[in-house]
């Protein structure tokens, strides 16, 4: 396995590749997707599919209402003594 991103094979890079977009960086911007046009078909093949999911699975803000009941839960939570 090679720590150059430009001599990684595309195994390697698949490998590293939930690594690389869990840490927040542009998979697409990546050295090894700039010169392999396999990988770079293969990233925008899961972008396709990362949207598509979110768009069956909308993210919902939780009401102001939940946040209330959960920051009161933790103020009692924390007026209780500590079972040791």
């Amino acid at each position: 396995m090679t720590d150059n991103p430009k001599d990684m094979s595309c195994e390697e890079f698949q490998e590293r590749l939930p690594e690389l977009i869990g840490s927040g960086a542009a998979a697409a911007s990546h050295p090894h997707v700039q010169k392999c046009e396999l990988c770079r078909a293969f990233l925008a093949e899961l972008e396709a599919i990362a949207a598509a999911a979110r768009e069956l699975f909308p993210i919902e803000e939780p009401s102001d209402r939940v946040w209330e009941q959960i920051q009161s839960a933790i103020l009692e939570e924390e007026g209780k003594p500590s079972a040791k």
